[in-house]
């Protein structure tokens, strides 16, 4: 019997999401889901079952009240892979984040 992996309040927050694939560069995608401990991305990106993965979230300063995009850069595990992502667009992956950084933007 599986184990429910979810934890803590889940926000439905379509944020945009970079996913660095290491040698075959980024991809982009949406989150369809935000917790403390997981994401839902969607995204035209294969990522296999238990594979580390890395990314960054952007806020925009509506969410943050802050003047400026905030980034968020996570470090995870994939737990959850669907060929169809949720609500039929592409592919999406359910990941738990092990750890997490705020960025600062150097851009002004």
């Amino acid at each position: 019997m599986a184990e429910e992996a979810r934890t803590g309040k889940r926000f439905p927050l379509e944020l945009p999401i970079k996913i660095h694939k290491g040698e075959s560069g980024d991809a982009k995608g949406v989150t369809g889901n935000l917790s403390a401990a997981g994401v839902y991305i969607r995204a035209d990106a294969s990522m296999e079952i238990g594979s580390p993965v890395e990314f960054e979230i952007t806020l925009p300063p509506e969410m943050t009240g802050g003047q400026e995009n905030v980034t968020i850069q996570c470090k995870g595990r994939v737990v959850r892979a669907d060929e169809t992502g949720a609500g039929g667009e592409g592919r999406g992956v359910a990941c738990v984040i092990d750890s997490y950084e705020f960025v600062r933007s150097t851009d002004h």
